[in-house]
């Protein structure tokens, strides 16, 4: 028996393990292939539309690892496409998460300085004062500056979710209806 060379040993491996299911020529044919399946998918426009805005506004809020449960039930209860749903979820990811929970906390303490609500945060050094100070009037403050810092990013999350999901609804269905039209005319000018 000849002895097998390590480069024949890994080319053998190599051909057992089965072949990917995404395209490996570059990005922009990774691109076109989640596009096709996008546009593919089944049910109406208006369903898949109605689960992407959906999957967006709950992918907007600070809730880690419910982003997606919050979505597809909302989806459930919308009647939308719940793999969109999922999908629409990731409008946050971890590159992502600072710039928009800033954004939307921002957001949050113009309204609600508006209303006329005190937002501004103190100094760090007033927030290590209340540390270091020992006792249940320190706790208490420490809490009062997390309840307006909360209280300012669940209203800049509601706000800025609502807005994106809107969008998110109406450019999905553009889309879907745009592409789907587009397969139709091409099928009656094949036939």
């Amino acid at each position: 028996m000849d002895p097998i060379s390590k480069y024949q040993q890994r080319r053998r491996r190599h051909n057992a393990t089965p072949k990917r299911v995404l395209p490996q020529n570059g990005w922009k044919r990774r691109l076109r292939y989640f596009y096709l399946r996008f546009v593919r998918l089944r049910g109406s426009p208006e369903a898949i539309a109605t689960g992407v805005a959906t999957g967006v506004f709950a992918g907007w809020f600070p809730l880690f690892g419910l982003q997606t449960i919050i979505g597809i039930a909302l989806a459930t209860i919308f009647k939308g496409n719940k793999l969109m749903a999922a999908a629409g979820t990731w409008v946050s990811n971890p590159l992502t998460y600072i710039p928009i929970y800033y954004f939307n906390f921002r957001v949050g303490q113009q309204l609600l300085a508006g209303v006329g609500m005190q937002t501004e945060l103190p100094d760090w050094t007033v927030v290590q004062a209340i540390v270091v100070e020992s006792g249940w009037a320190a706790f208490s403050q420490l809490m009062a500056l997390g309840g307006i810092v909360s209280a300012a990013l669940f209203l800049g999350c509601c706000v800025v979710g609502l807005v994106s999901a809107i969008a998110a609804y109406f450019l999905t269905l553009w889309l879907l209806r745009f592409q789907r039209q587009k397969v139709q005319c091409t099928k009656t000018r094949i036939s």
